[in-house]
């Protein structure tokens, strides 16, 4: 009975417990194939665990039987993220043409991805399978993120090979993060010893962020930057070791840098005024003693 109103998906029926129905869907749009392919396969974010309740719904085709459980509204809005997901990478990279390209083609998404399971493996102490899922994705992607990585929403790896990010490693909403980039630690201590991002954080090509400090919401990291201290909200910080040069759009002018290009003093007609000076000091002093010398012998 119910696979005949199945292929007809012309009824609706309901069993008592509420837990199965049947009813006509339209045809399936690309990112709600993906997002159905995702919750079979199991990618889904570490903040919703859609696996502990009864069986999932997977409406595939154009109609027919969908399965329906106490998790459906869950599963809706796990799939509404992994749309947000692709969005956030296309909204923020000009190359993206479709979010079919997204899902399969593009490594730092992918790497995410694994991220997120294995992250689940981690939190639930199964670490062996968890560090196997992290290193088969860094095989596959170049990108190596730690299973104990804490790791908001909307995070795009850009091209991403060589990307490390360490075990403590907390990072916030929507940050960017470019190839050869390392958010690692410093010394053999345990606990936090990694770098913490804010939001809306932009880490350029092959900067090294070291230590476990914070680096502020909407804080750009310039390429090739080693940063070791912290950088405050809307700052830029640039160089080796990385320096604050912009805070809230404005340029900070450090004391050595309080020059332009006209208006800049001689180096070496400032040394001879210093010599100058200081030959007028010895000679006045020179006259000084002369005269205490011919009033004693007088």
């Amino acid at each position: 009975m119910h696979q005949r109103e199945s292929v007809t998906g012309c009824k609706r029926s309901q069993q008592k417990n509420g837990e199965m129905r049947l009813c006509r869907r339209k045809p399936c749009r690309p990112e709600e194939i993906l997002a159905r392919f995702s919750l079979v396969t199991g990618c889904l974010s570490d903040k919703t665990e859609w696996n502990r309740g009864s069986t999932a719904s997977v409406p595939f085709g154009d109609g027919g039987v969908f399965f329906c459980s106490s998790n459906e509204r869950k599963e809706q809005v796990m799939f509404k993220a992994l749309k947000e997901e692709l969005d956030s990478i296309m909204a923020r990279d000009p190359a993206a043409r479709s979010r079919l390209e997204v899902y399969f083609l593009y490594s730092g998404f992918k790497a995410v991805r694994a991220y997120r399971k294995a992250n689940w493996f981690y939190r639930h102490d199964h670490k062996f399978i968890a560090r196997w899922i992290s290193q088969r994705a860094r095989h596959k992607t170049g990108i190596e993120i730690h299973p104990g990585a804490t790791i908001g929403k909307g995070l795009f790896i850009d091209h991403g090979m060589g990307v490390v990010i360490g075990e403590t490693t907390v990072i916030g909403d929507n940050c960017t993060i470019y190839q050869n980039v390392t958010l690692g630690g410093t010394g053999k201590e345990h606990g936090k010893r990694h770098p913490t991002l804010g939001d809306n954080v932009l880490i350029g090509s092959g900067a090294k962020v070291l230590g476990p400090f914070r680096v502020g919401d909407n804080a750009r990291v310039a390429a090739g930057a080693v940063v070791l201290d912290e950088v405050p909200d809307n700052a830029t910080a640039v160089g080796v070791p990385a320096r604050i040069v912009r805070v809230n759009g404005e340029k900070v002018v450090h004391p050595s840098e309080n020059l332009d290009q006209i208006h800049v003093a001689d180096p070496l007609s400032q040394c001879l005024c210093r010599i100058q000076l200081e030959t007028d000091r010895l000679e006045e002093r020179m006259k000084q003693i002369e005269e205490k010398c011919k009033e004693q012998s007088a």
